[in-house]
């Protein structure tokens, strides 16, 4: 009786899990030493992601975690501005060291633009193997916190994110608009999709302008928590820290987004 043997785009799709799995999981020992690995998310741009994720990471560290940031969003590369960070990561035998800005180890794309203006136009593949080099030559160090602020959208490079980095969970930002609480709701069902953990909801530009509460209705709607709301204020036009170095409000507000996901993540680790 004959076997049946796997045809040649069979074995090529073997190969290519095979090579994921063995990619993934070098990764999550290079990783080792981090406690918790966040991602910060939305399925547009524009909604303050990047925001909400150096000011996360800034707050952490201020109240004595050992925090890195890494800036996943490789074609639009914006931590290194928004933390006024000036010290390239150090490079020896191979492996990247990340300095510190405000307390929080920083690696992002930004550091190897010789001009931040200039666009980055790559396809999937450079995207993507730019990525997993980062994830698998960077050397953290002992973390508590690695906080990784994803490109937006639901295509390729969120894609490799969320298939290479072991995440332990996402932080889904949206705005009080319409349009962005639909893209948020299609983010959110892609990370459903990858069967990864969210720890909730953000909403973010909340005040007169474009109203509040949407995305407090959307974790209901999707059945998850409501992390917090932030403001939308003037103490952001100074931008020579994160805020919450700067504004006592503001920094009340993440207070309690950082006190809702350090409780997630408890909670999670529980029921793991």
């Amino acid at each position: 009786m004959s076997t049946r043997q796997p045809t040649p785009q069979e074995q090529a799709r073997l190969q290519a899990i095979k090579r994921q799995w063995e990619q993934r999981r070098r990764i999550t020992q290079h990783l080792g030493k981090i406690r918790h690995k966040i991602g910060v998310y939305s399925g547009k741009g524009g909604v303050g992601k990047t925001t909400v994720a150096i000011n996360i990471a800034t707050l952490l560290a201020a109240q004595g975690a050992r925090v890195g940031i890494l800036d996943a969003d490789i074609d639009c590369p914006n931590v290194v501005k928004a933390m006024k960070a000036e010290t390239r990561p150090r490079y020896e035998e191979g492996i990247l060291l990340p300095e510190s800005k405000w307390g929080v180890k920083i690696l992002s794309m930004g550091f190897f633009q010789q001009n931040d203006e200039e666009a980055i136009i790559w396809r999937g593949p450079m995207i993507h193997n730019a990525l997993t080099q980062f994830l698998e030559s960077t050397d953290w160090g002992d973390l508590d916190y690695l906080v990784t602020d994803l490109p937006p959208g639901t295509s390729d490079a969120p894609l490799t994110i969320m298939q290479t980095l072991p995440l332990d969970g996402f932080v889904a930002v949206t705005t009080p608009q319409e349009l962005a609480l639909t893209d948020a709701k299609r983010s959110i069902n892609m990370v459903r999709k990858m069967n990864l953990p969210i720890l909730g909801v953000v909403e973010n530009l909340a005040g007169e302008i474009f109203g509040a509460g949407a995305g407090e209705a959307l974790a209901d709607q999707m059945d998850l928590e409501f992390l917090g709301r932030l403001n939308l204020r003037p103490d952001y036009r100074d931008t020579s820290k994160p805020t919450v170095l700067l504004s006592d409000q503001v920094r009340d507000e993440y207070q309690i987004i950082v006190s809702n996901i350090e409780n997630r993540l408890s909670q999670t680790a529980s029921t793991a």
